[in-house]
């Protein structure tokens, strides 16, 4: 899926995405990544949903998102509540949902200037 490409003020757009990749600026990812209006970090270390766990989603509260998209691959799956609990525990919103869903939301929510985090994982 091709989304529309519109950096006017410099951020990180998720320009399409795929069963296997997610590309940011052009950029191919074919493994997990976290993509935030400022930074990519192509190596978020969380190749399937089984892997994910709160240190992970701990490490993300550095970049102070006021909400966190995780995709969760090729299809909606949700992770166990004890996962989430560092995100609710900071207060910050999340929303979980299929990676090309996220991919979809973070165009919307990049659009409206929004602090977002995507967590995506690819594959």
């Amino acid at each position: 899926m091709k989304l529309q490409l519109d950096r006017t003020d410099g951020s990180n757009q998720i320009t399409s995405c795929g069963a296997d990749f997610v590309a940011v600026n052009g950029v191919r990812h074919e493994a997990s990544l976290i993509v935030t209006p400022e930074r990519v970090d192509p190596d978020w270390p969380v190749p399937d949903l089984a892997s994910l766990g709160a240190e992970h989603l701990s490490a993300l509260l550095a970049s102070k998102p006021e909400i966190v998209l995780l995709g969760t691959g090729r299809r909606l799956k949700f992770p166990p509540f004890s996962v989430l609990r560092p995100l609710i525990e900071a207060g910050i919103g999340y929303e979980i949902m299929d990676t090309g869903a996220a991919c979809r939301t973070y165009a919307v929510l990049i659009a409206e200037r929004r602090r977002v985090l995507a967590a995506l994982i690819v594959g």
